[in-house]
């Protein structure tokens, strides 16, 4: 499609519907952060230094973790309903801040697998098979957007301009390139479930947070690529779509 033709009516109806699962993404994380009265950037310093030293390596190696125990269930357990995926990590989150952070280290990784496991199956909503290499690639992708206690909307667009190319890369490599930034992100998650006198209550929001976050970006993820193979617009073009819809002014009515 040359670069001035614009986009048939169709298309731009998807791209509008993608563009408000784009905005509605942040909402849950917006909330999370009011009832914990902080801002997203300040609740790092809330963890031990010596948590904060190793949340690198731990995230890398949850993360490597969670992709093949995800792989490894879907012959077990069918893709569950978006409502009752979020109701099995609120019901870990606040398990998970019930002992502060000792039990939000523990719940991390489970609630990490079930995170890419939510992502995976929305790849095969749209028509995806999550077992092959590339899907593996875009549901870390997914995981690799800034999170709702730290929405950047440069930086979740830039995810989904990214796809990465397979020739000379592994799933690993992506998981070592992404896990800092991931990194900060379930950081904020386990700052946030240690808050003093919230505990529970702080562990069921920030994991209904995440969940919904996570399973919106992936609709608008998983959303562009089936519309680029089905319409056979380039994925620049939607892209391109996508920005201007999400940053175009709502119109007030008076």
């Amino acid at each position: 499609m040359p670069k001035d033709t614009p986009l048939p009516p169709d298309v731009t109806a998807e791209i509008e519907v993608l563009a408000r699962r784009y905005r509605r993404a942040g909402g849950p994380g917006l909330q999370v952060l009011t009832l914990l009265g902080g801002k997203a950037e300040g609740l790092l310093n809330r963890l031990p230094e010596a948590v904060r030293n190793r949340l690198d390596g731990a995230t890398e190696l949850a993360l490597d973790t969670a992709i093949r125990a995800a792989e490894s269930s879907r012959g077990l357990v069918k893709d569950q309903p978006g409502w009752l995926n979020l109701a099995v990590t609120t019901g870990l989150g606040a398990a998970g801040g019930v002992g502060g952070l000792p039990t939000a280290l523990a719940e991390l990784p489970v609630t990490t697998t079930l995170l890419l496991r939510t992502i995976q199956g929305v790849a095969a909503e749209h028509g995806f098979d999550p077992a092959e290499r590339n899907v593996q690639f875009d549901s870390i992708q997914v995981f690799a957007s800034a999170g709702p206690l730290g929405h950047d909307d440069g930086a979740d667009m830039g995810f989904l301009a990214s796809r990465m190319t397979l020739t000379g890369a592994t799933v690993h490599g992506l998981i070592a390139r992404v896990a800092p930034r991931l990194a900060t992100v379930m950081g904020q998650k386990l700052a946030a479930q240690t808050v003093p006198l919230l505990g529970a209550a702080a562990g069921a929001a920030t994991n209904y947070a995440y969940t919904s976050y996570y399973q919106q970006m992936a609709q608008v993820h998983f959303g562009m690529r089936r519309l680029a193979i089905e319409a056979d617009v380039a994925q620049e073009d939607l892209l391109e779509a996508l920005r201007a819809e999400v940053t175009k002014k709502p119109i007030r009515k008076v």
